[in-house]
């Protein structure tokens, strides 16, 4: 509910530069249409005054419903699915509002009050999809218009794979110019072996007998699972992810039991926080990556799996 995410962010301390604007079920078809445009301008407020904004519409799905509710009571043609022909626009004028300005502008903006510094707004827009059909009117207009989507499966939640994430349907148009040198350099191969895991494992079923490749990569395919599974409010850091991700592309997990993956990753991530803390502070401020960095780790991980303390 509305009112566990706002504690959430009070006992974080979080509400200290968020803002909430709520437009609730048993809100006016109206209001609920209006909220994420009003969200918009706030976040553009501070985009303009040379500060970095980040606005999550949740949902887009019930405000493009709530869109069609007015549209059919105004008597306005319907279109695919009962939505009116506008709809897309109803979305690209929103979300088309998330950008960067320039420090000219910034300027200009402010009356020359700030100075030097550029603004943006970022915004991640959430769909909801009926039975995974990712394909329906609403999930492909906004899919045109971000730049990639995280697909969550309720398969996979209900399976206990969380964050829910499909590795086949998701994808980013961004690529590595969103992400540091390190995540990029090491997260290459997971994503891959997520989605050739899911697709193998659906046949599988199917087969008796697997050639020992095969069986090989349905094993890293379930490590790997294992070792995307997060828990809720309990974000991993750069140095975290890039860790992990080098045990896991390295093989050092390979001989760890499927069960006791992600009791292993914790030990191993708390073993080089402790061990290695001047070298994880130096991975999390600058997020580079080369051969001093990787002898580390590959020392570091020899060092840990010798205590046997997983």
């Amino acid at each position: 509910t509305i009112a566990n995410v706002v504690r959430k962010l009070e006992e974080t301390g979080a509400m200290a530069y968020t803002t909430v604007v709520a437009a609730a079920a048993a809100d006016p078809a109206a209001m609920q249409y209006l909220a994420p445009y009003s969200g918009c301008t706030m976040g553009e407020y501070f985009r303009d005054r040379g500060e970095d904004a980040l606005i999550i519409y949740d949902d887009l799905s019930k405000q493009a419903v709530a869109y069609r509710q007015i549209s059919l009571l105004l008597r306005r043609p319907p279109g695919r699915e009962a939505y009116p022909g506008d709809v897309f626009y109803l979305h690209s004028r929103l979300l088309e509002r998330a950008s960067r300005v320039s420090a000219d502008y910034v300027e200009k903006f402010t009356n020359g009050a700030v100075t030097g510094q550029t603004g943006s707004l970022t915004a991640l827009p959430i769909i909801e999809t009926q039975a995974g059909d990712v394909s329906a009117f609403v999930p492909t207009n906004v899919i045109s218009i971000t730049d990639g989507q995280i697909f969550l499966e309720t398969s996979l939640f209900n399976a206990g794979i969380r964050p829910a994430v499909n590795a086949g349907i998701s994808v980013s148009r961004v690529g590595g110019s969103a992400q540091t040198k390190i995540i990029k350099k090491l997260s290459g191969g997971i994503r891959t072996a997520l989605a050739q895991y899911r697709e193998l494992a659906a046949f599988a079923q199917f087969a008796s007998d697997l050639d020992e490749a095969t069986r090989k990569q349905l094993e890293h395919g379930q490590r790997v699972t294992e070792l995307m599974k997060q828990k809720q409010y309990a974000p991993y850091s750069i140095a975290d992810q890039a860790v992990s991700v080098y045990a896991s592309n390295e093989g050092y997990m390979a001989d760890v039991e499927v069960k006791k993956i992600v009791d292993f990753d914790a030990a191993l991530i708390s073993y080089f926080r402790s061990e290695h803390a001047a070298l994880m502070q130096q991975i999390d401020e600058t997020g580079d990556y080369n051969k001093d960095i990787e002898a580390a780790f590959k020392a570091g991980i020899e060092s840990f799996k010798a205590t046997q303390t997983y």
